[in-house]
C-alpha cells in the first residue's frame, strides 16, 4: 500500500464495483491521502502519483482516485504557463508536467488525483469532460448551479448580472502518459482566496475563482463534500457511450 512520505498510514477505499465494457466487475480505489492538519506536502504527492501511474500502466494497480488537501499552500503551473500569468511577489512556483496553466492548492481545496486507465474509445477531451460533468453533478447535490464555459476547461457558476464575470469554483489539470490519466482537479471548498491576487489564475484575467462555501452562504468543508465526490467518481471510468456520455455530448455540442 502507497504511504506518502511524512503522512500517517492511510487506508484505501474501495468504490462499488463497476463493469467494465469487456463485462468483468472492477473496483475503483480511493485513497485518502491526508487531510486539514495532516494535509499532503505537493512533491511528495507528485511522487507517489508517479508511481501509481507506472503501476497502473503495467496492470499491476487498479484505476485509483486519491483524494487530499495540499499542506502548506503551494503554486503549480502547467506547460501552458505564460511569464504574466506568474506570481508577482515572487512566491515559488513548482513547475509541473500537466496540461494547463498556473493555480494554487492549499487547506480548505480538496483536490482529486484520478489515476485510470481510459476506457476504450474514451479519448482526452472525453475524459476532460467526464471531469467536468463528475463536478458539476457533485455541485448541483450541494445546491449549487454550475456550468462549463466555453474554450475554458473547468467548472464555473455563471455570470447572472451585466457587470459580474464568470466564476470558477474547480480546475482542471491533467496529464495523459500511455493511456493512463494523472493529476486531476481542485475544487474550492472554503480555502481563502487572497491568493488569486498573486497571481492570473489558470492565465485567464477577466474571470473570477470563488468557493462553494461564498456561492452558498454557509460553511462547506472538505469533509463535507468527499463523501459526495466519492459517489460520483463512477462517471470517471464509466464505458464509452454511457447516459451520461450522452448528457455531456449535449451540452458541450
Amino acid at each position: 500500500m502507497t504511504q506518502f512520505a511524512g503522512q500517517p498510514t492511510t487506508h484505501p477505499r474501495l468504490c462499488r464495483p463497476r463493469v467494465s465494457y469487456r463485462g468483468t466487475v472492477e473496483e475503483l480505489r480511493i485513497i485518502h491521502a491526508g487531510f486539514g492538519a495532516d494535509g499532503v506536502e505537493y512533491h511528495s504527492a507528485w511522487t507517489t502519483q508517479r508511481e501509481i501511474h507506472a503501476a497502473r500502466v503495467a496492470d499491476e494497480a487498479p484505476d485509483t482516485v486519491i483524494l487530499l488537501e495540499h499542506n502548506p499552500e503551494v503554486f503549480t503551473a502547467g506547460r501552458r504557463t505564460e511569464p504574466q500569468d506568474r506570481p508577482w511577489d515572487g512566491s515559488p512556483v513548482v513547475e509541473v508536467d500537466r496540461g494547463g496553466k498556473i493555480t494554487w492548492h492549499g487547506p480548505g481545496q480538496l483536490v482529486g488525483y484520478p489515476i485510470v486507465r481510459l476506457p476504450e474509445g474514451v479519448y482526452v477531451v472525453d475524459f476532460v469532460r467526464r471531469v467536468e460533468q463528475m463536478i458539476i453533478e457533485v455541485c448541483a447535490e450541494l445546491g449549487l448551479e454550475t456550468d462549463r464555459v466555453k474554450g475554458r476547461s473547468g467548472v464555473w457558476v455563471l455570470a447572472a448580472h451585466e457587470g459580474e464575470q464568470d466564476r470558477k469554483v474547480a480546475a482542471l489539470g491533467l496529464r495523459f502518459a500511455q493511456n493512463v490519466t494523472m493529476h486531476g482537479f481542485a475544487l474550492n471548498c472554503e480555502n481563502d482566496l487572497d491568493w488569486t491576487s498573486r497571481i492570473i489564475p489558470c492565465g485567464i484575467p477577466d474571470a473570477d475563482v470563488t468557493t462553494l462555501s461564498r456561492e452558498l452562504g454557509r460553511r462547506v468543508t472538505v469533509e463535507e463534500v468527499v463523501p459526495i465526490v466519492e459517489r460520483h467518481l463512477h462517471l470517471l471510468t464509466e464505458p464509452k457511450g454511457a447516459a451520461t456520455d450522452r448528457v455531456r455530448n449535449k451540452v458541450t455540442a
